[in-house]
């Protein structure tokens, strides 16, 4: 049924159109494309050769925003824009502007689209034309085959129809449905050609006309820097935080604790006694806030023994019984470890506070080029980086390293949580900082 539906979805017309509408775009696209750098290729001799080539081509990229926004409207492909073309010193003078345009590769990128889209588009219209004009022609044949005979000489359209009745005439009911048929017949199968052909549209689109991989690239890269910066301010400012409020403010109070007990040790030795007891207890105190925030900072197991330690002492510290399981021929780059050691540590913070778990397991290996951490709890499950229980963060620093978080949490439960990390040797990694 969804084969007889296909012919009247909104995505074959929406595709459709496009593929109709490619035959006077690429028209448009093709004179630009050729005139300009025709025109401007022979005047290179001259001063007004490169700037007009400049030109052309900064007009072949507003060709392509244009074509962008009929692939976003039409075809559903949102495409981003390639970046403007910048001078290389960062002068902004009319030389410097044009040869920055003359070695912009989206605007060549662009020209090419134009020049080689003209074929394609003519056999994508020719191809739509002829079979939505058949296919609907022949499917409302029985709304209007009666109509032939009344106003014209014609007796009905058929095969081998001589004009004087010979031939096989369709001008009865019966044979107004079989034509109706084979107008579906053909609609469907335009429908499928129509598909395929938006395809290569959204090849030609996408390859030509968006950024570069190397674009793509850099500007991922740029966008996960963002990120760590971010990662690394928040987490400097809980440390200030923690410091100012917690170690900080207990070290103030023994200090005047400790003032006033040197104040009474002359005339009351009992009381100063008491006082220097409960210093001693503040020191305690800070002494483990210190310990701790340290530990958040970067706990000395991990640098010392590694990550299977590690994970087994945060375990240990979970309020939720768990087994850890770590297979690992040797210890992974210290960032990677550190990263690692982070999720999950912040995943099972989340099992202990939100999961109602009884029980959780933890397995670590390395499989290829990657670091596997895989997290389960029998917990009620729902799990959602969006419902701020720090999943959606940890998730943006998996992805700053091209790292990937996976979470399967039904209602009900359990919940899965992958998390892949790529692996880099802890002794090839040190070889390259010495």
């Amino acid at each position: 049924m969804n084969t007889l539906r296909m012919p009247f979805q909104l995505r074959t017309l929406r595709e459709g159109a496009h593929a109709l509408l490619n035959l006077p775009m690429a028209i448009c696209g093709f004179v630009l494309a050729v005139s300009g750098l025709a025109v401007s290729a022979g005047l290179l001799i001259t001063f007004v050769g490169l700037p007009l080539m400049a030109l052309t081509l900064l007009t072949l990229r507003a060709f392509g925003d244009a074509e962008r926004a009929r692939a976003r409207l039409l075809l559903g492909m949102n495409v981003p824009r390639p970046e403007r073309p910048r001078p290389r010193d960062g002068r902004g003078g009319p030389l410097a502007w044009t040869l920055a345009v003359l070695r912009d590769n989206a605007s060549w990128r662009a020209a090419a689209y134009a020049l080689v889209h003209l074929p394609w588009a003519l056999f994508t219209f020719t191809v739509v034309a002829v079979f939505w004009a058949a296919g609907w022609g022949m499917l409302t044949f029985p709304l209007w085959f009666w109509t032939i005979e009344r106003y014209t000489d014609e007796p009905g359209p058929g095969v081998n129809v001589d004009g004087e009745g010979g031939g096989w005439v369709w001008d009865s009911p019966p044979e107004a449905v079989l034509v109706a048929v084979f107008g579906l017949l053909t609609l469907i199968a335009g429908a499928w050609l129509i598909r395929g052909m938006a395809v290569v549209d959204r090849l030609l689109v996408g390859g030509l006309l968006g950024p570069s991989a190397a674009a793509s690239r850099v500007r991922q890269l740029e966008s996960d820097r963002s990120v760590v910066v971010d990662a690394s301010a928040a987490d400097l400012r809980r440390i200030e935080r923690d410091l100012h409020d917690g170690a900080q403010a207990r070290l103030v109070a023994l200090a005047m604790d400790l003032g006033l007990a040197k104040e009474k040790l002359t005339h009351d030795p009992q009381a100063a006694a008491r006082m220097v007891d409960e210093a001693h207890g503040e020191v305690k105190l800070a002494l483990q806030e210190l310990r701790d925030l340290a530990r958040g900072i970067h706990p000395a197991i991990l640098t010392d023994r590694g990550l299977g330690p590690a994970l087994s002492a945060i375990a240990s510290r979970c309020t939720v019984p768990v087994t850890v399981t770590v297979d690992l021929p040797h210890r992974p780059a210290p960032a990677i470890e550190g990263i690692a050691y982070y999720t999950a540590s912040e995943l099972l913070q989340n099992i202990s506070k939100h999961s109602n778990a009884t029980h959780a397991t933890i397995d670590a290996w390395h499989t290829g080029n990657h670091l596997m951490l895989h997290i389960t709890d029998d917990g009620h499950g729902g799990a959602n980086p969006t419902t701020g229980t720090g999943l959606a963060g940890l998730a943006e620093r998996l992805t700053a390293v091209d790292g990937l978080l996976t979470i399967t949490s039904p209602t009900g439960g359990p919940t899965t949580i992958t998390a892949q990390l790529p692996w880099r040797d802890h002794a090839t990694t040190a070889a390259a900082a010495r």
